[in-house]
């Protein structure tokens, strides 16, 4: 089995920073002012944040993507690095701001947000020095929805052909039309890692199981998606597998999609098995939910790991990973 220090994993796609207020009852009339019990910013994004989580778990990883050269980018790249990331991958543009969400936390745990695509929105697959990707085990491609199905796919194989892994994960709602946008570039993925709401939206299924077998159709190898609180479902052309959440006291479900794909790549490039690879993933989102932001806690494998042996699944409610 691979050890999770031999895994250089590339985060690529959407970076994101996030401003989590927590203590929203309702937004102050007219010009009111509220007092509120936090105010946190962290590094998020279907790529960005599953670096941040990655790292934490031990693989060494470089972000590429687009931030502003504004301060809202400074913060965001200051925030990767501190949590070990390699930024040189980011590149600085004048022609947009950093995307930025603000997301007001209610007490009951939802979390609706504003959010800026900015920089996102002009991120290509030419703003990549694909010399960099020498040396890295795996591509993970968060939001190919920005670079178009074509130009993913093109990103992808290149990938594939260097002998690295592959996944995708999506940041948009789900559209049968945003399936049609993205659609060539998942026989290029090994790994889809979606939400259940995105795969039932793309594919107009009654039923996960079946729309998940739609996209395995589609040519992704194999689709592990987040299912709110009953946990993960994982499918591919010959197995279905079914993991539970953990029991946990939830405090914020935003990043919980990203750590969930952040433990599911690394098991997989560790040589885990589909179920391990989903229960570690389940871990790791639960250590999110916990705190404030994809960077809450502190946490390494081992600590995961170990929390995922000694803590029960849970049955319904409040626990599992979500986008």
């Amino acid at each position: 089995m691979t050890n999770s220090s031999e895994v250089t994993v590339a985060a690529v796609g959407v970076h994101v920073l996030d401003t989590h207020v927590i203590g929203i009852d309702s937004l102050p009339a007219g010009s009111t002012g509220q007092i509120v019990e936090t105010i946190r910013l962290s590094p998020a994004g279907t790529a960005g944040g599953t670096a941040v989580v990655l790292s934490r778990l031990g693989a060494t990883v470089r972000s590429y993507g687009a931030i502003g050269t504004d301060p809202i980018g400074d913060a965001l790249s200051a925030a990767l690095v501190r949590e070990g990331v390699d930024v040189t991958g980011l590149v600085r543009t004048d022609a947009a701001q950093t995307s930025a969400s603000v997301i007001p936390v209610r007490p009951n745990g939802d979390r609706p947000a504003w959010h800026c695509i900015g920089a996102n929105g002009a991120f290509t697959v030419a703003d990549i020095d694909l010399a960099t990707l020498d040396g890295c085990t795996h591509l993970h491609l968060g939001g190919p929805e920005f670079l178009g199905g074509p130009a993913a796919a093109e990103l992808l194989s290149y990938a594939r052909d260097k002998g690295l892994s592959t996944s995708i994960d999506l940041l948009a709602p789900g559209d049968p039309g945003m399936l049609e946008w993205i659609v060539a570039a998942l026989p290029y993925a090994d790994y889809l890692l979606p939400n259940d709401e995105q795969v039932l939206g793309f594919t107009g299924a009654d039923d996960l199981v079946t729309a998940c077998r739609a996209l395995v159709d589609a040519g992704a190898g194999c689709v592990a998606v987040t299912h709110g609180s009953k946990g993960a479902l994982v499918v591919t052309a010959d197995e279905v597998i079914t993991v539970p959440a953990f029991q946990i006291d939830v405090v914020d479900t935003t990043g919980c999609g990203d750590a969930f794909s952040a433990g599911f790549i690394l098991g997989r490039a560790e040589g885990r098995t589909l179920r391990e690879a989903a229960v570690l993933g389940c871990a790791a989102a639960a250590q999110v939910a916990q705190g404030l932001g994809t960077d809450a806690g502190s946490y390494d494998l081992a600590a995961v790991d170990a929390f995922a042996a000694r803590t029960p699944a849970r049955d319904s409610v409040n626990a599992a990973p979500s986008e």
